[in-house]
């Protein structure tokens, strides 16, 4: 089973790759700008007609541009819930969400979270699904995107008052990269019996005379997106374990590709833009080594059974409570680490299910920001924000100023890449520790002890790094959590956008230095090792804590 495994990640990494490559292309033509002659003046005419001056953004324009421009989509989409009984396309008569619901929903769809306090099938109309929320998953993908783009073009650029312009690089994100490979994706989702439709439910009698309900819906549009997009919501509230949303062991390792695709490629399409191309293969081996030992942990994990049968004596017993038998242990532990080492969320087994240890693999890869390849733009700005750390490390080490790509790392930029990489674990863990310190938050919890306190801090990890899978065992369609979890993933979101947006525009602003002798080589094994240590280091420091009292407490208990 070692072998199969091996050859497993081995097989799916080196397709991510061969996939990325030529889309990493057209993403340093978005980072460019220079696109084909034809389509440029059809954009003109786009520009006029919308009422937008295509000139470039200082750091301030943009970063308010992106903030105005998602908290409208939030309002909007936050009406929208709350008025879904009156709307059209509602053939089940959902009713209107609860204020607090819909804030969360809201909040969840425009974060890239997609955190879900309901199950889809019985709470939203198509009406919702279609118009609100997968509009929100393309635009909330948009986002991350535009904003990787930018601190790209920090790196490439060279004493730039300017970062781009917001509008029309949202536009040609959604227009050129992500409609185009959502319908492919969703044409083949339907080939392998992914429901698309807007029928009413199918109400049946089972054989034994048993009634039941077969949810129908436009499920095939919203998961193209869901995974390309590293959105994670759901139609169905079983997600991707849910045979109309995930049906065949094809169309589960195509949604894994899904979702690590444009993340990798626009890692390439840095190493692309920057003229280097040393430096995005230092970021993938970096990023490819730790995906690996991650899916080898949860595996083993799951193979030695669950801990309570392991303290029987029982230690054959391979875990497969809460996975689908037509996946199997690897595809599920594969699809585990995919999903929240990118910031996607969507599932093909239930995470509660998990033995201790296997669990606490996919909670700390969330908790060290999601940048083993990470979300949508996410990931790749996350990633950076460890490398200019690294580097400004290593440089006080040698006792010299520390450049990156011939940028100097000066005090302004470290100052917002500590308050960026801080946001997420502070939200973390001040919201674990409210959230068990009130009767409102410890009564939503249905597993007391460890597992129950794991939980939470998985609800907590999971919203902060805008990632949206959930332990499960946790009643958070609640007026406490539901608040608590939309700050927290609001706070999460702009907290480490507007730093990297300030970010970008300084070193946008800054010539380039010629490389020295002196200079720290950011692209040999030395630099990979350095920048793993520092992502492990900075998880390790901050969360160790809370995970001795979660899931290393409910290993020890067997």
């Amino acid at each position: 089973m070692t072998i199969t495994l091996l050859l497993t990640i081995g097989a799916f990494l080196a397709i991510l790759i061969i996939l990325s490559l030529p889309l990493s292309r057209l993403l340093v033509r978005l980072i460019d700008g220079e696109l084909p002659y034809n389509i440029m003046q059809i954009e003109k005419k786009l520009w006029r007609l919308g009422t937008v001056k295509p000139k470039e953004m200082t750091k301030y324009q943009y970063a308010l541009a992106i903030v105005v421009f998602n908290l409208s989509g939030l309002i909007l989409l936050f009406v929208l819930l709350m008025t879904q009984a009156w709307l059209p396309l509602n053939p089940e008569k959902m009713p209107n969400l609860s204020w607090h619901l819909a804030l969360n929903t809201a909040v969840s769809f425009v974060t890239n979270t997609n955190w879900q306090a309901y199950s889809g099938e019985n709470t939203l109309s198509y009406f919702s699904q279609m118009v609100g929320l997968t509009v929100q998953n393309f635009l909330s993908a948009a986002t991350g995107i535009a904003v990787a783009l930018v601190f790209i073009r920090a790196f490439s650029r060279k004493l730039s008052p300017s970062v781009g312009n917001a509008w029309v690089d949202l536009t040609r994100i959604v227009i050129y990269l992500l409609l185009p490979l959502s319908l492919l994706l969703a044409l083949f989702f339907v080939s392998q019996g992914v429901l698309q439709n807007v029928s009413p439910y199918l109400h049946l009698t089972t054989l034994e005379g048993a009634s039941q309900v077969l949810p129908m819906g436009p499920v095939a549009s919203q998961e193209a997106i869901k995974l390309l997009g590293t959105n994670g919501g759901g139609f169905f509230g079983a997600n991707s374990a849910h045979p109309f949303e995930n049906p065949t062991a094809l169309s589960n390792m195509v949604q894994m590709l899904a979702i690590l695709l444009i993340p990798c490629a626009l890692c390439m399409a840095f190493g692309r833009a920057v003229g280097d191309t040393r430096q995005s293969n230092a970021l993938l081996w970096c990023m490819s080594l730790i995906f690996i030992v991650a899916v080898i942990a949860v595996f083993y994990a799951e193979l030695n059974g669950p801990d309570y049968l392991t303290a029987l004596g029982l230690n054959n017993s391979i875990n497969m409570e809460g996975k689908e038998s037509r996946f199997g242990l690897i595809a599920s532990a594969l699809y585990a680490v995919v999903t929240t080492a990118a910031s996607c969320g969507a599932v093909n087994a239930t995470h509660d299910s998990f033995t201790a240890l296997g669990g606490m693999v996919p909670l700390w890869l969330m908790q060290i920001g999601e940048v083993i390849f990470g979300g949508v733009g996410s990931g790749l700005y996350g990633m950076l924000l460890f490398v200019l750390l690294t580097v400004f490390v290593s440089g006080l080490m040698i006792g010299r100023s520390p450049e990156y790509l011939g940028k100097k790392i000066e005090s302004f930029e470290i100052k917002m890449t500590a308050l960026a990489i801080l946001v997420t674990p502070t939200l973390v863990l001040v919201g674990t520790a409210l959230a068990v310190s009130v009767d409102a938050g410890k009564t939503a919890i249905l597993n007391p002890g460890a597992h129950g306190f794991t939980e939470i801090l998985y609800a907590l990890s999971s919203a902060a790094n805008n990632n949206g899978s959930a332990f499960a065992g946790l009643s958070v369609n609640t007026p406490f959590y539901n608040l608590l979890l939309a700050l927290v993933m609001l706070a999460g979101r702009f907290g480490v956008i507007v730093p990297v947006l300030a970010i970008a525009g300084s070193l946008a602003e800054k010539k380039q230095q010629p490389t020295s002798s002196g200079t720290l080589p950011t692209h040999g094994p030395i630099f990979i090792c350095l920048l793993i240590g520092t992502i492990l280091l900075v998880g390790a420091l901050t969360f160790v804590p809370a995970l001795a009292l979660g899931p290393v407490a409910e290993y020890l208990q067997f």
